[in-house]
């Protein structure tokens, strides 16, 4: 079962977040893509934009931010993080 737990960040404060789950046949990339477009849809936000800085960052640790310069529109918080929290 894959898990991605995706978080809305403000003053250091977690103020929203949900857990995504997926037990598809998609590829690992494919889900981490459709778990934060679910999450997305579900804040009400658009897509942020995967820069070479959060790419690596998430290859790293499967864990990563998304701050304002990754959104076209304004965030009325500081950054979404995304973490995978059980991935098979």
């Amino acid at each position: 079962m894959f898990r991605m737990w995706v978080k809305k960040i403000k003053d250091s404060h977690l103020i929203e977040d949900t857990v995504i789950c997926d037990d598809s046949d998609k590829r690992r990339t494919q889900k981490v893509f459709s778990a934060l477009e679910s999450a997305c849809k579900q804040f009400d936000l658009a897509k942020p934009i995967w820069l070479d800085k959060t790419i690596k960052e998430f290859q790293l640790h499967s864990k990563t931010r998304f701050y304002q310069d990754h959104f076209i529109e304004e965030i009325p918080f500081d950054y979404l993080e995304i973490e995978v929290i059980e991935d098979e």
